[in-house]
């Protein structure tokens, strides 16, 4: 056990100092150890360490401001490979992860970005446990991201939303669709809005996003006038924005929402009708018309730039006027 521990040593250190410093390092350990003997630590040790490391880390988490649905995905995740490789977290090498994830995707067909998701948060995990000093050096480091397929994500053309707009039986679908439309607000942001969260005179809401962050989003005339209309059209009390058209009129949830956009494309033979597809189009048409693209991330809501840039999409035929008037 004691050779093996020394081993152990020597390997990591290997690419940090030269031979000459290498053998030295091995005279020092079997010099200093020779005396003591070394038994490994209990299984039940080991993962009361490992559970001790997470709690942190969730609580760091906490304080920073994530979501709860972010957390709860961030212990999951963490969990589930600590119970794979079976090992504390200290111990833990760049060869444990890469075998771990080669096996996540092989056992559960995963796709890339699925395990790129899970190799940024186990990066998180490690780099902070590193930030921390309760490890030397994050053994995800030399795991880098994963090459992902770029597709182009679709949006709804002009038609397709006034198709939609022109068939809804239902006047609450019509505002849903409206504020979805022309707010580009994310379907989780809506179903928490109140009606006194809206301001009809400035066209304008108060959304909480993301890391209970609050911003405000801005909505067009025709939204206002199905807006007022389908407020106007109900007789419950509910406080919610968007509530149920039967029984008790309760808060509409996510789910509610996708169903019944989903039935709609489905009966007008419009494909993939999704809420997110409404914030992508958004996007795509403030690029395509020239907003910068700073405004349009504090539109959405977005921390990062990037993420902005993989919602809009330039058209094609825009690309190919560019084109002509700078180049050709």
């Amino acid at each position: 056990m004691k050779q093996e521990l020394i081993n152990e040593i020597m390997q990591g250190m290997a690419q940090e100092i030269d031979n000459v410093q290498l053998q030295r390092l091995q005279q020092v350990l079997e010099h200093t150890l020779f005396q003591y003997s070394i038994t490994t630590r209990n299984k039940e040790k080991d993962e009361d360490d490992n559970h001790k490391y997470i709690k942190v880390f969730i609580a760091a988490k906490r304080v920073e401001g994530c979501s709860e649905k972010t957390i709860s995905y961030y212990q999951t995740t963490i969990e589930n490979m600590l119970d794979e490789v079976n090992k504390n977290v200290r111990r833990i090498v760049t060869d444990d992860l890469r075998i771990y994830l080669t096996k996540y995707q092989n056992k559960r067909n995963l796709s890339k970005v699925t395990v790129d998701n899970v190799r940024r948060i186990l990066s998180s995990f490690f780099s902070w446990l590193e930030d921390e000093d309760y490890i030397l050096k994050s053994p995800v480091r030399r795991i880098h991201k994963v090459k992902t397929t770029s597709n182009i994500k679709e949006t709804y053309s002009d038609e397709s939303l006034e198709i939609m707009r022109d068939k809804c039986t239902e006047l609450r679908d019509l505002a849903m669709i409206d504020m979805l439309a022309s707010t580009g607000m994310r379907v989780g942001e809506m179903i928490l809005l109140n009606k006194n969260d809206v301001n009809f005179s400035d066209r304008e809401c108060v959304v909480l996003g993301k890391g209970d962050k609050e911003r405000i989003v801005y909505f067009d005339a025709r939204t206002k006038i199905h807006l007022i209309n389908y407020l106007e059209s109900r007789t419950d009390k509910n406080e919610a924005l968007f509530v149920s058209l039967k029984g008790k009129h309760e808060r509409l949830k996510i789910g509610g929402i996708e169903v019944r956009l989903r039935e709609l494309g489905k009966s007008l033979g419009i494909p993939k009708v999704h809420p997110h597809k409404f914030r992508r189009t958004l996007a795509t048409v403030a690029i395509d018309k020239g907003m910068p693209i700073e405004q349009l991330q504090h539109l959405l809501g977005h921390r990062r730039i990037d993420t902005t840039l993989q919602y809009a999409m330039v058209k094609q035929s825009n690309v190919k006027i560019a084109h002509k008037k700078y180049i050709g």
